[in-house]
């Protein structure tokens, strides 16, 4: 009978399968590609535990396998050593991948729990790769940094003026039960007395909970940063881009080639901000590349005058914008940029033509800075749109000028920074929607540092396959 549709099979219909597993899965299949490289590493080189088996006990899962299942489910989004579990079951690739293995969920996550040190060299040895294929043709990345959310919510994190906060809500409450359950005292009636009761057992629990929330100052005030997330201990409360709004979660950075968008190195910190971070991931992606000389494209958010020196005298060339935090820009005045260092003869020139002089030198935060002020600024025509002091003072950093070589570089090339935007911002998208909304799944900053490489490896895999093929990267593995 015609029915108009595609029909499928019969469920009840017997089937001659191919009798080779290696049939199943098609020659340009990418999960080719995670076989033959796992096979072309050195896993006992690499760190990873039982590389050499046992002589006695139970023989246990090769470490190769359980490292293919994990490059396969990041691969297609699938990070949970539960879900592992079962699509070994029952997956064709993972059949033929695994060859017919299938380890409990357990044993898959107690190998991703004790193997971080392997699995973050297993993702360099990826990036080195790339680099072997002539894919970082040219010295030049792009360096940004993105909050990722912890298992921790905002909830059960404290921070001195979240437990303020909470302790007066809690007492609110207190006082706001007390005034009901004396209303419902002077009522008469069953009711009455059993609202009574529930208001007792309600203001009981809230006295329970206030010396939780009491006993949390002591651990808050000995914490280094005085903060405590009790689901994540390593997790930080950080500031988002949006007015108002934060997550408790890690900073992840990223240092990303130009040329075809790979990442080349990344780092898990729970610091909130980017202001130490150029000097580590430039070193990281400089060694990964493998170039003697670097130049690094980064957001203002990076801006530290020791980290730009740092960096230029390691051969590294930063192009940072400056941040605009000057108070007297935001009050209409004129900012420091507006002064002009005249290095031949060590003196500013102000907005009024004028020059001014060096009179002192102080130390702030462990930094030389050079002081330039006049003492007749009271009799300047502008001196209204300059300061509201008695005279204008511009201080200068000891190395300032290497800061103002980077501007004239900035000025040069104005594209930097949507060069930046474009090769930098991308992956930190594809990742999260890779991660879905809780993004990490594992706890501590150690253990969220692998699942991060896991999460970085499987995407340079596939930016290298979309770039490349699946035919010519087995044959780079292989040769």
């Amino acid at each position: 009978m015609m029915t108009g549709y595609i029909e499928g099979l019969d469920r009840r219909q017997a089937l001659l399968l191919p009798a080779c597993v290696d049939d199943y899965v098609d020659g340009n299949n990418p999960v080719r590609v995670v076989d033959a490289f796992v096979d072309s590493l050195d896993l006992a080189e690499l760190g990873f535990a039982r590389a050499v088996p046992a002589e006695t006990g139970r023989p246990a899962y090769h470490p190769a396998t359980l490292l293919k299942l994990y490059i396969y489910g990041y691969l297609n989004r699938i990070p949970s050593s539960r879900r592992l579990e079962r699509e070994a079951q029952r997956n064709l690739e993972l059949v033929w991948l695994l060859g017919h293995l299938a380890p409990d969920f357990k044993t898959i996550a107690d190998f991703r729990r004790d193997n971080g040190l392997a699995i973050q060299a297993t993702c360099r040895r990826f990036v080195l790769l790339c680099r072997s294929m002539d894919l970082f043709s040219d010295a030049l990345v792009a360096i940004d940094g993105s909050k990722f959310k912890a298992v921790n919510s905002r909830d059960k994190n404290f921070t001195p003026a979240k437990l303020r906060a909470r302790i007066a809500q809690v007492e609110e409450s207190i006082a706001r039960y007390m005034a009901a359950m004396d209303t419902a005292d002077r009522q008469e009636g069953t009711a009455a007395s059993g609202k009574s009761l529930r208001l007792a057992e309600k203001i009981e629990g809230l006295h329970k909970q206030m010396q939780w929330l009491q006993s949390l100052e002591v651990a808050i005030e000995q914490a280094p940063d005085q903060q405590v997330s009790l689901t994540d201990p390593d997790a930080r409360s950080m500031a988002t881009s949006g007015k108002g709004t934060g997550i408790v979660g890690y900073n992840v950075q990223l240092a990303v080639e130009a040329e075809h968008h790979l990442i080349v190195a990344h780092a898990v910190t729970n610091v909130g901000n980017d202001r130490a971070q150029l000097v580590p991931i430039s070193r990281q992606a400089r060694a990964a590349v493998g170039c003697d000389q670097l130049t690094v494209l980064a957001d203002r958010g990076y801006f530290s005058g020791k980290q730009i020196r740092a960096c230029e005298d390691e051969g590294i060339v930063p192009y940072v914008p400056k941040t605009l935090t000057s108070g007297a820009v935001v009050a209409g005045r004129f900012g420091k940029q507006d002064f002009v260092y005249l290095p031949r003869k060590d003196v500013y020139r102000c907005p009024a033509g004028k020059h001014l002089p060096f009179r002192s030198s102080t130390i702030e935060n462990d930094m030389l800075l050079r002081a330039y002020w006049r003492d007749d600024c009271t009799t300047c025509a502008i001196k209204t749109q300059c300061t509201t002091g008695k005279e204008r003072r511009v201080k200068r950093w000891e190395h300032e000028d290497v800061l103002d070589a980077m501007q004239k570089r900035l000025d040069q090339v104005p594209q930097a920074m949507a060069i930046r935007r474009q090769t930098a911002e991308h992956p930190f998208g594809t990742l999260k929607a890779w991660m879905g909304a809780t993004h990490f799944l594992t706890r501590t900053l150690k253990r969220v540092s692998t699942e991060m490489s896991l999460q970085v490896l499987a995407y340079n895999v596939k930016r290298v396959l979309a770039i490349m093929g699946t035919g010519p990267l087995l044959q780079a593995i292989r040769a």
